[in-house]
Parts: structure tokens; sequence; C-alpha cells
């Protein structure tokens, strides 16, 4: 079956969720495809969805890179290789079911509606997470405050990993040039979408934490995106956004 919609999910010892999740999203009524790019799980993910690719001949691939090497260049990989092919939509996804496949549809439908690049927020009405301890709750919403103020966007779910692209804004985005790998990746490329002057919409998302498996969020990744958000700021006052869009 072809598709114009196609899930990058980065994987890192997903053993106990990528069945589930790739079945999850090959079950909805509207036809998506998916690119795993994982980063060498020891665990034996890739195997898995190697041997599901003889059920989804055509609709699941992999990209499997050797070692763990960022969540943001990981998606750099996936968007290079999705744009060698004919998707209009391009999503971001986590494999932990944290962000619900079900979602997919109206994340498009943003999308399809004139948005560029639509995000699955948590915070947009509220606060919608479930399974998160209230410490990890305010960081998280904090953080998004915290990029608001520094870089002057205005979203409210900053740091978001639930998106929908169309195919324009990753043409435009010079890919090579993002420099965050954690999540500050995400800043990054949600920032850098705005200053091209793409349209970018928050579509409200219930967040559960995952019940499987292991969080990769870790001190390390939370420094990267405290300090990059000021390089982020600091380094656009010296690049030109005036290229025009494709």
């Amino acid at each position: 079956m072809t598709s114009d919609s196609i899930v990058i999910i980065p994987t890192y010892n997903e053993k106990e969720n990528i069945e589930n999740i790739i079945r999850k999203v090959f079950s909805l009524t509207e036809v998506f495809h998916i690119v795993i790019v994982d980063d060498g799980s020891p665990d034996g993910t890739a195997d898995i969805v190697k041997h599901l690719q003889t059920e989804y001949q055509g609709l699941l691939h992999i990209l499997e890179r050797k070692g763990k090497l960022g969540l943001g260049t990981a998606y750099i990989e996936g968007f290079k290789w999705v744009l060698e092919r004919d998707y209009e939509y391009i999503f971001e996804m986590d494999a932990d079911f944290s962000h619900n496949p079900e979602d997919l549809p109206r994340l498009r439908m943003a999308c399809v509606n004139g948005a560029d690049l639509a995000i699955g927020s948590r915070y947009i009405k509220g606060v919608n997470v479930v399974n998160w301890p209230m410490s990890r709750v305010l960081m998280s919403y904090f953080a998004s405050v915290y990029v608001r103020i520094i870089t002057g966007i205005n979203i409210q779910d900053a740091t978001a990993g639930f998106k929908c692209y169309r195919r324009t804004v990753l043409e435009t985005i010079p890919l090579d040039r993002i420099k965050f790998i954690g999540y500050a990746f995400q800043i990054e490329m949600k920032f850098t979408a705005i200053k091209y002057g793409f349209n970018v919409v928050e579509v409200p998302i219930i967040f559960t934490d995952r019940t499987e498996g292991t969080s990769k969020m870790s001190t390390k990744i939370f420094k990267e995106a405290f300090w990059g958000v000021i390089q982020i700021k600091l380094t656009s006052l010296f690049r030109d956004y005036s290229r025009l869009r494709r």
C-alpha cells in the first residue's frame, strides 16, 4: 500500500515495545509507513523489526547504525532517507507509547489544513501528562517557559518530540547545520522552522510515560538542553533565514 506519510521511530533497546508500536501504527485506518532508526540495540530490537518486515513488506523499513549516536542524529539520518522518497508528511514519534499512535491522523490533518509543522503538545490545554512524577512534570513545563523567554518563540511545549512536518520544512532547513543531539535537538528544529517563516501549530495530546523499557533521559541531556537554548539563540543572530522556501 502506498502512502504520503511516514513515521520515523528512533530506537535503542526497545524490544519490549517495538513490535506493539509497529502493529498499532499499521492497525490505523489511515496508512502510515514506518522507518525505524536503530542505534545498534544490544537487546535485539533490530532483529524484531527485520522479522516484522516479512509481514509488512514495503511498509516497514529499518536503518541500522553502529552504536548509540543520539536522538538528533537518528532523526537527521531518517529525514535524509525519507527525503530521497516521495513522502509529503514526515513524523517523529517515540517507540515507548508515550506518544499515542492514534494521534497521528490528527497531526497529519493539522498539516493538511495549513500547518507546516504540527506539534503534539502536552501543555496547550493545561498539563496533559500521565504517570510522570510531579518533579519531572514541573521540569518539563518550566523548560518550555525557559525556552520561550530565551528564544522568543511562542511554543507551549518546546521540548515535544511528537511532530508532523510537511516535506518542504525539511527540504528548507539545512539539516547538516543542526547542532544538538538530545532534547535540545527538538527545540532547535522548532526554532529553526519558525525562523524560516513556517506555520507551526500545536495539537493537544495526552502524553503517557512508558510502562516498558528504560527511559533515555539523563543529566547530560538536560544540561545540553539548558545551555543549548542560549547557543541556539546566539547563533541565530548571525544566521540568514531569508532564503526562499521551495
